[in-house]
């Protein structure tokens, strides 16, 4: 642990800046757990259905708070003195673990900030309760269990350090894999979109804010979805390369080819859990129905966490590629065609990318109206 701090110390700016982001994304998660006992403490006729159901909407911020940890803290040993570590016996286990006590201890951080900032709008601190908007969730004058805010904000600083952990010892796989993934991706994608439009009526799952209510199977259909852009997201990233290098390329086409199958283990996954992201966005603002403000903040907190890792991962990959470019400055390559091959890369993954958002959005099962 004291180890950890150090490090976390002696960490440059940006380095400090992704981890303050990671602060923030758990404090905001955390707040969104406690308000979920807030609401069950203050609504008690409602029963516990309710408040499991509202829990359970909190998994989404999670996974991606979690997801954003764990990349702030695969992107970390990078920069760290591997001769000095190993000479203090930390090998790569020691590294790995030694990464993974920084995101549960960043995490924890952020998990005291909302608990600090709970107990604020609550009045327990200050004794003048918060009275806005969503005061609904903070149960002011009512006692907050202990046990249960403290296991509520102890899930993502676990979850963080046993993801971070896996993160470091498991890094992503050659870009071989990438081609042979892209069926199965696709497979699941089709599995997912069907699950939604074949989910029958009955029993339905109530979202947040009064936004409606869908099926438990179309909400399946939506995580298999989920799952498969996932995991095609390399293949599409892989393929885009193929088909730019695809027959007698010139130098741009082969440049911008054989970067994107190299880039294709780094960058898909990102990008299609941006894409997946996007296509709820764009089949939520299809419903038209006002949202209210924990789900407004649910919802930012979801979109930044997203966005956040895909910029992480996209200027991992850059800085990874600087060897590349000082290779080909060294043979005589021009800094425009390395600009026209840049260029040519990020148009073929819009290309892609988009499309595929518009089509799942389009295809995907919308709310129903509350009854």
């Amino acid at each position: 642990m004291t180890l950890a701090l150090r490090i976390l110390r002696g960490c440059g700016a940006s380095v400090l800046g992704r981890w303050a982001l990671v602060a923030g994304a758990s404090a905001g998660t955390g707040l969104l757990l406690l308000s979920c006992l807030g609401w069950a403490l203050a609504h008690p006729q409602r029963g516990p259905y309710d408040a499991l159901v509202r829990l359970g909407w909190c998994v989404l911020p999670v996974v991606v708070t979690v997801q954003l940890a764990s990349a702030v803290g695969r992107a970390q040993p990078e920069g760290w003195p591997r001769s000095g570590l190993g000479i203090v016996g930390l090998g790569r286990t020691g590294v790995a673990a030694l990464s993974a006590v920084n995101s549960a201890v960043v995490c924890a951080l952020g998990s005291l900030v909302a608990l600090g900032a709970y107990l604020e709008l609550r009045g327990d601190l200050t004794g003048v309760p918060f009275g806005g908007v969503g005061a609904g969730v903070l149960a002011s004058g009512r006692p907050l269990p202990p046990a249960g805010a403290a296991t509520l904000l102890a899930l993502v600083p676990v979850a963080a350090a046993v993801t971070g952990a896996a993160g470091v010892r498991l890094p992503p796989g050659p870009g071989g894999d990438a081609p042979g993934r892209l069926p199965w991706g696709v497979a699941l994608v089709a599995v997912g979109l069907a699950l939604e439009v074949t989910a029958p009526q009955g029993h339905e799952l109530p979202l947040p804010s009064g936004f409606g209510s869908l099926p438990p199977l179309a909400l399946c259909g939506w995580a298999v979805t989920t799952a498969g852009m996932t995991l095609a997201g390399p293949g599409l990233v892989h393929a885009c390369g193929r088909l730019i290098a695809f027959h007698r390329p010139g130098a741009l086409r082969l440049l911008a080819g054989r970067a994107l199958q190299s880039e294709a283990p780094h960058v898909g996954r990102p990008l299609a859990l941006l894409a997946s992201a996007g296509s709820a966005a764009i089949a939520a603002y299809d419903v038209h129905r006002p949202v209210g403000p924990v789900t407004a903040f649910a919802a930012a907190l979801v979109a930044l966490c997203v966005l956040a890792t895909t910029g992480l991962a996209l200027t991992r990959n850059s800085r990874s590629r600087h060897p590349v470019a000082a290779a080909l400055h060294a043979v005589g390559a021009s800094p425009a065609l390395l600009r026209s091959t840049l260029t040519l890369r990020v148009t073929a993954l819009l290309l892609t990318f988009a499309p595929l958002t518009v089509l799942v959005a389009t295809l995907a099962t919308l709310p129903r109206p509350s009854r």
